[in-house]
């Protein structure tokens, strides 16, 4: 399996976990993964090349595909899309009244203007969400979540939770507040950055 960083080179058997000098004390844990081979393939090919970044960004790429993988089927299961369960569940950490403006929840969903407002419209037609005038504004209006629409993001939420700690089940609680601050200290950065 290729993992987006480039051409995914088998590694042959005698590289697959050849040791390299930046890699510290041999692992006596005895797990192995693809990328372990795919970092041996690059290291024997390209060994003019620092390959380490790969060790964890690669790893990255491939459990974002199976969280990917997870919500769908979470959201599918309760008849939803991807999407419709973004902005349902922006609305939903509101609290009550679950209600945001469109350029609040464009904010929170990463999407243009135009999107946004085809989104709305959609859940809207499926009962999900409600427009309202905003009394602070007399041209703008309010998204309100419908009882169904947050009947939806609850039971969604519990069920994508449910395949979540699944994915995180070879894990101690030390091993993910460790990895939830690594992740944290390396997207921080990203996240600080003005919107486009």
């Amino acid at each position: 399996m290729d993992d987006g960083s480039g051409p995914g080179i088998a590694a042959p058997a005698a590289d697959r976990g050849a040791p390299h000098p930046s890699d510290g004390p041999p692992r006596d844990d005895g797990l192995r993964d693809e990328v372990d081979g795919l970092v041996a393939a690059w290291r024997a090919q390209r060994p003019d090349l620092d390959v380490e970044p790969l060790q964890v960004l690669s790893r990255v790429s491939r459990l974002a595909r199976h969280l990917d993988l997870a919500r769908r089927a979470s959201f599918a299961s309760h008849g939803l899309e991807t999407w419709e369960f973004d902005v349902l569940s922006a609305l939903r950490r509101q609290g009550p009244p679950y209600q945001m403006t469109p350029g609040a929840l464009i904010r929170a969903t990463l999407v243009t203007s135009g999107t946004m407002t085809n989104r709305i419209d959609r859940l809207a037609e499926a009962g999900l969400v409600r427009r309202k005038p905003d009394p602070r504004d007399r041209r703008g209006v309010l998204v309100t979540l419908t009882d169904q629409g947050r009947a939806k993001a609850d039971d969604a939420l519990a069920d994508l939770l449910r395949r979540e700690r699944d994915l995180l089940a070879s894990l101690g609680p030390a091993d993910k507040r460790t990895l939830a601050g690594l992740l944290r200290a390396l997207l921080a950065p990203f996240d600080a950055l003005p919107p486009e």
